[in-house]
C-alpha cells in the first residue's frame, strides 16, 4: 500500500513491564562491573508490593539482588515498600560448555531481525521514533510536576502518503496522576508540554485526534494496577511493529545471548547501510544455532531503494562486517556495563549506544 496509516507505542519507565526491565538490566550491569564475562539471564515479575527475581547467572560477582531491585523502584519513583523474592541457579554446565569453546559460540539459537529507514534522524520508522520521544518529554514533564505519576504510555498514528509521511493523524498520551488534578488541567498540560514540544506542528492539522487520558481517571498505576515481567514490551523496545522482531527479549540478556547482541549488530548494519545512502530502507535476518559461532543464515532486504541488488547488498555486507558472535562483542565492546541505558525508550536510535555509531562501508 502506498497511502495508509501505521502505529507505533511506548511507555515510561514506570510502567511495570519496564520496571522489571530496568531491573533486569541493573542486575546485568553490576555483574558486568565485577565480572566483565559474567553469563546472565536473571529476569523479574512484579505486582502489587511483590518483587520475583530469578534466573540463571554465570558469575563471581557478589550481586545484593533485593537491594538492586529496591533501588530501581525508589529511582523511578515509587515510594511504597516492597517485598523481594530471589531464586538464582548457576547456568548450565551443558549450555555454558556449548558457548565458552575456543571460539565463542551462540548461548542459544534464535532468529533475530535489524531495520532502518531514512523517516527520522534516528534512522527508526517515523511512529516509533515519535512515540518514544514523547514517552521521554512525558517522564521529563512528570519529575518536575508532581500531579503526574511514573506509569505512562504513549501512542502515535502517522498517515503515509505515497510511501512517505505526510501528518500526524493520532496522538494518545495516558498519565498517571494524583488526585490533585483535573481531567482538564490534565489535558492542557500534556498538550501545551508534552505534545506540542515534541511534534513537528507542520504534521499537525485540524484533522489530528488528541486521545489523552482517554479512559479518564488514572490514579492507581505502576504494579498497583497491574502486573510486570521482563521482556514483555518486545515491540515497543525495537521498531515498533513497523519491521519483524525475532521474537526474543533484550534485557537480562548478557551479550553471548545473540537474541540481544545480534539485534544489537543486525541494526548496527541496517543503519550503516542507509546512513552510507546503500539503501533507503534495510531489513536483516540472521540466524544463530547454540554453540556455533557463525550465523545459519544471512538475508537482507531493500525493498526497491538501493541501486544495488538485494544479492550485491549481500557481499557488499558480508565484506565489511563479522557476523559471527565473538566479533559482534568485540567490535561493539558489549561487555561493558552499558545495558541500563537500552532499557526505556528504545533500544535503537541512541546515538550515544555503539551500534548507532557510523562506519565507512567500502563497496
Amino acid at each position: 500500500m502506498e497511502n495508509y496509516l501505521f502505529t507505533s507505542e511506548s511507555v515510561t519507565s514506570g510502567h511495570p513491564d519496564k520496571i522489571c526491565d530496568l531491573i533486569a538490566d541493573s542486575i546485568l550491569d553490576e555483574a558486568l562491573r565485577q565480572d566483565k564475562n559474567a553469563h546472565m539471564a536473571v529476569e523479574a515479575t512484579i505486582k502489587d508490593d511483590l518483587i520475583f527475581v530469578y534466573g540463571e547467572a554465570g558469575t563471581n560477582a557478589k550481586i545484593d539482588y533485593e537491594a538492586i531491585a529496591k533501588n530501581v523502584l525508589k529511582e523511578i519513583g515509587y515510594t511504597e515498600d516492597y517485598q523481594v523474592i530471589t531464586k538464582i541457579s548457576k547456568q548450565s554446565a551443558e549450555i555454558n560448555q556449548a558457548v565458552d569453546n575456543e571460539e565463542l559460540g551462540a548461548g542459544d539459537q534464535g532468529i533475530i531481525f535489524g531495520f532502518a529507514n531514512n523517516e527520522s534522524k534516528s534512522f527508526m520508522p517515523f511512529a516509533i521514533d515519535q512515540a518514544h520521544l514523547l514517552a521521554k518529554k512525558l517522564e521529563q514533564v512528570r519529575k518536575q510536576d508532581k500531579r503526574l505519576l511514573p506509569d505512562g504510555k504513549t501512542q502515535v498514528t502517522i498517515e503515509y502518503e505515497n510511501g512517505k509521511v505526510k501528518r500526524v493523524d493520532t496522538v494518545v498520551v495516558s498519565s498517571q496522576h494524583t488526585k490533585d488534578i483535573t481531567q482538564e488541567e490534565l489535558r492542557e498540560l500534556i498538550m501545551e508540554k508534552v505534545i506540542l514540544e515534541v511534534i513537528d506542528p507542520k504534521l499537525l492539522d485540524e484533522n489530528t485526534k488528541y486521545l489523552i487520558n482517554p479512559s479518564g481517571s488514572f490514579i492507581v498505576g505502576g504494579s498497583f494496577g497491574d502486573s510486570g515481567t521482563t521482556g514483555r514490551k518486545i515491540v515497543v523496545d525495537s521498531y515498533g511493529g513497523y519491521a519483524p522482531i525475532g521474537g526474543g527479549c533484550f534485557s537480562s540478556k548478557d551479550p553471548t545471548k545473540v537474541d540481544r547482541s545480534a539485534a544489537y549488530y543486525a541494526r548496527y548494519v541496517c543503519r550503516n547501510v542507509v546512513a552510507n545512502g546503500l539503501a533507503s530502507k534495510c531489513q536483516l535476518q540472521l540466524s544463530y544455532a547454540i554453540g556455533k559461532p557463525k550465523p545459519v543464515s544471512v538475508y537482507i532486504q531493500s525493498f526497491g531503494t538501493s541501486k544495488y541488488s538485494d544479492k550485491e547488498l549481500l557481499e557488499i555486507i558480508n565484506k565489511n562486517f563479522d557476523f559471527s558472535v565473538g566479533n559482534i562483542i568485540r567490535e561493539l565492546d558489549l561487555r561493558q556495563p552499558i545495558y541500563t541505558q537500552t532499557t526505556n525508550y528504545g533500544h535503537f536510535g541512541k546515538p550515544y549506544l555503539p551500534w548507532e555509531k557510523l562506519k565507512e562501508i567500502k563497496r
